[in-house]
């Protein structure tokens, strides 16, 4: 008896401890900062499908191992399987480009270039060398695939086999022969005129110079690049133009580095990083090889219209503005987009200050350029399918021989066009207060499918519309966030879903107007039943009323019973969204602000003004000024708190991540009465100390829009902190660099502030990887709200 009673007490209290392990609650930092994929899962990710379009691919780690695995999920057998190295080496590559009949696909694969034919599927390999092949495309004529290989192009023919060399790029410049001096010359006559062995020996080797050149096979020009790096080739459908790109970085520019103090070599290393905003740029060229003509031609911008336009914001400095005496700016030229037939080509150009974008159409033979369209902004140049950085051309393609589409902001939301490039005639395909946020096309070029946040801002869902425009057809009807990818046979959709209380699984739908009223079919289940153990909340969507009255959208956490505490979050990036209703990738700062709600802390979740998805305006809300519009934001939800939810303003606390680190100090600084106290994570104190493409967008450059930086850097606000701060930031940081915390330290203690500490992570970089380094954070964090409000 004793034996079994012994035994009950053993299996219950294995019972219980399991019951234990897989229940959550109560919230705690140590539970909520473990690693992710040990107890919340993996979700599917890098979704693709088989050419056969049977099966569809996608990462994924439900087996939480240290990284994600090939897994496939057969359409025939509704069956998960990961996919056994072999199989997964034999496998054909992803992405890659098709023939015009998509019944051909090229692809790249550990170096080299493959083909998959789609009337039996199988694969041939088209190179197999040590040195790498890439950017495999067919030619005009899909005869021949053309490839990069030690930047130059080479062709190989699909019937024959014959590898040709296109272009003969080197380094450097070429040795000329020197001439000779007067005295030289006079030397050589009179040796010739002398000598009769020498005038027949001379004869002789001049004769067999001629025919070795008349002989010598027709390779291509020699193009020497001196020190600008080469890029961007591409072969004109009729093979007569080669367009490249060259690029002069300028050496001077110096970069920073980044000490690494623990190591596996037990010495400080220092890491290589990035240059400051305002360092010397690169600059760019776009020239044009004519095989035919044996020449070589830089393509002008200089008769563009408004490439001389200066920008707005140098009225501030009248030195500078009377200076630019009809500059030219400089651009960076994409492109050229060839049409199908090879008649026509159109070129996207971006101004390296951003604020202009020209698409034009580009004759290769002249070479000229004639505009279609000129998207304009005093601010920057951005928004879905646009491109915040001039490195991208944007969301682009051809419909037929005649009409190109794009993406433009120039009703304020990111919005598809069409122009005809032989007439000029421009044609909106989707209007309204909303963005279309990505673009599929259908291989009969007669389909669109966009995903749109036309519902609702914090929603995206996909949508099927008529190449030409019309009306749109949705598609997706859970509410959340929907990404699509589409079967190779178009037939089905592949959508990765979310909502704001659980992360991203995998759903398949057929693509037919029966099949839209469905319930999608759920491929993936990821998540574990411990993180399922917790009710986690979703989140009231709402939006609060700025002072300037434009409509901030927000999440709000509302407690069952409040303590009258409040903490506002601040996303980081800026051009960021988070006051949405998809899984938030804060997923960490989500789980935070549930235990915070749990304790009766209200939480507030705001897309300021910077925030994405909410157009033009929203987006260029902060330029000029970081730490203004999208502070007061911030302040004004805080004042909503206390009308709205009774909160103490006593008792409010903010805390954020980089860009919201950064709101965190200028919030703290410039509006001290505000916010009790703030946890500023990896924040930037010095906007003269952060990257070009991101800051120069905003602020311009330091050494020409200095008013802009003086107001928007915390380091020069920082007299005025009077409540409490804590700052974190990793050591090895190469985004927003350590070196950002120390200069504000040594500036606190300058001005004597003694209600600030700072945290160190040695061995993190920007994004957090260890979980005791971010329960070490978010419990500092925790103790800062719970000592301080």
């Amino acid at each position: 008896m004793r034996r079994i009673l012994l035994l009950l007490s053993i299996i219950f209290l294995l019972f219980a401890n399991t019951l234990s392990a897989q229940n959550l609650a109560p919230l705690t930092v140590e539970k909520i900062m473990r690693d992710p994929k040990m107890w919340i899962g993996t979700s599917p990710s890098d979704i693709t499908w088989a050419d056969d379009s049977k099966t569809i691919y996608f990462n994924w780690n439900p087996d939480k191992n240290l990284s994600d695995s090939l897994y496939g999920y057969s359409i025939s057998d509704k069956m998960v399987n990961k996919i056994a190295p072999a199989n997964r080496i034999a496998m054909a590559g992803r992405n890659g480009v098709y023939n015009r009949q998509h019944s051909l696909r090229l692809y790249e694969k550990n170096g080299d270039i493959y083909l998959i034919g789609y009337q039996n599927f199988t694969i041939r390999q088209i190179t197999n060398t040590v040195e790498r092949e890439t950017n495999p495309v067919f030619s005009g004529d899909e005869q021949s695939v053309i490839f990069t290989r030690s930047n130059n192009l080479f062709s190989v023919s699909l019937g024959t086999g014959l590898i040709s060399q296109l272009t003969d790029f080197k380094t450097g410049t070429k040795k000329l022969e020197s001439k000779p001096n007067l005295q030289e010359k006079f030397l050589k006559e009179d040796q010739l005129a002398t000598f009769d062995v020498l005038k027949e020996r001379k004869t002789k080797k001049d004769a067999e110079k001629r025919i070795s050149e008349a002989e010598k096979p027709d390779y291509p020009k020699e193009i020497y690049l001196a020190e600008k790096a080469v890029s961007n080739q591409q072969v004109s459908p009729d093979g007569r133009f080669i367009t490249y790109r060259l690029t002069q970085a300028d050496k001077s520019a110096k970069s920073a580095n980044v000490p690494s103090y623990v190591t596996e070599s037990g010495f400080t290393e220092d890491l290589t990083s990035r240059t400051k905003v305002g360092a010397p740029g690169s600059s760019y060229e776009m020239w044009v090889y004519d095989i035919k003509k044996d020449t070589t031609r830089k393509v002008t911008v200089k008769d563009i219209p408004g490439i001389h336009d200066r920008p707005d914001y140098l009225k501030d400095y009248p030195k500078l503005d009377s200076a630019w005496k009809n500059k030219e700016r400089e651009t960076i030229i994409h492109g050229p987009f060839w049409s199908d037939d090879g008649k026509n080509a159109v070129v996207v150009i971006r101004s390296l200050d951003s604020k202009d974008r020209w698409i034009m159409s580009f004759d290769a033979s002249s070479p000229a350029l004639k505009p279609l369209d000129r998207q304009r902004d005093e601010a920057w140049i951005g928004g879905p399918g646009i491109g915040g950085y001039v490195t991208s051309a944007g969301e682009t393609g051809w419909l037929d021989n005649e009409t190109f589409y794009f993406q433009s902001e120039a009703t304020g939301y990111s919005h598809l066009y069409t122009v005809n490039v032989n007439t000029g005639k421009k044609t909106a395909l989707t209007t309204g207060n909303f963005e279309v946020q990505n673009v599929t096309l259908s291989k009969d070029k007669k389909t669109f499918y966009l995903i749109t946040n036309e519902v609702h801002p914090g929603e995206q869902h996909v949508y099927q519309m008529a190449a030409t425009g019309g009306k749109r057809e949705r598609i997706t009807y859970m509410p959340g966030a929907n990404e699509l990818t589409l079967s190779p046979d178009e037939k089905k959709l592949a959508i990765r879903y979310s909502k704001s209380t659980a992360p991203w699984e995998l759903y398949l739908m057929d693509n037919t107007p029966s099949s839209r009223s469905n319930q999608p079919e759920r491929v993936t289940q990821s998540v574990t039943k411990e993180f399922l153990s917790y009710p986690w909340r979703e989140a009231k969507v709402v939006t609060i009323r700025a002072t300037d009255g434009k409509p901030v959208y927000a999440r709000v956490y509302e407690p069952k019973k409040s303590n009258g505490k409040a903490v506002i979050f601040v996303h980081g990036a800026g051009y960021l969204q988070n006051a949405h209703k998809w899984w938030s990738q804060y997923f960490r700062e989500y789980m935070f602000h549930n235990l915070l709600t749990d304790k009766g802390y209200t939480v507030l979740d705001l897309d300021y003004r910077a925030s994405s998805g909410y157009g033009r305006d929203w987006r260029t809300g902060i330029y000029r000024f970081m730490g203004g519009k999208d502070l007061t934001d911030n302040t004004d939800g805080a004042k909503w708190l206390v009308k709205n939810y009774g909160i103490d303003p006593k008792k409010i606390g903010i805390y954020g991540g980089s860009y919201g680190g950064f709101i965190t100090l200028m919030g703290l600084f410039t509006t001290p009465d505000v916010f009790k106290a703030g946890a500023a994570l990896r924040p930037v104190t010095d906007w003269a100390s952060y990257n070009q493409s991101y800051t120069a967008n905003i602020l311009n450059e330091p050494q020409s829009d200095s008013l802009a930086y003086r107001k928007s850097s915390p380091i020069y606000h920082a007299s005025g902190l009077k409540n409490h701060l804590l700052i974190c930031h990793g050591m090895v940081d190469v985004n927003v660099h350590y070196q950002d915390v120390v200069r504000l330290s040594q500036r606190l203690i300058e001005l004597g502030k003694d209600n600030w500490e700072l945290a160190s992570y040695p061995m993190e970089d920007h994004a957090f990887v260890e979980a005791s380094s971010w329960t070490d954070e978010f419990k500092r964090i925790l103790k800062l709200f719970e000592e301080k409000l």
